[in-house]
């Protein structure tokens, strides 16, 4: 039962993070654009690859998936 409470109190504090930044309203000043993303606007016609942004999620889920399982070993 031990695992299971570090990886919950685990879980509580990523969502409890995360719940901070939405409500602090983080990235809303540039409309969720970061460098290197991809955009391009040409007539009437409008691409947006977000390509930074996906290899963050990326990094971060990577993290916390790490975490999870580092945690259910000890």
């Amino acid at each position: 039962m031990e695992p299971l409470g570090k990886m919950l109190v685990a879980v509580g504090l990523t969502l409890t993070a995360l719940g901070l930044l939405l409500w602090l309203g983080v990235g809303k000043s540039r409309g969720g654009f970061l460098p290197g993303d991809i955009s391009l606007e040409r007539g009437g016609f409008k691409f947006y690859f977000p390509i930074v942004t996906c290899l963050l999620i990326s990094l971060l889920l990577s993290a916390i998936l790490w975490l999870f399982s580092f945690l259910s070993r000890r």
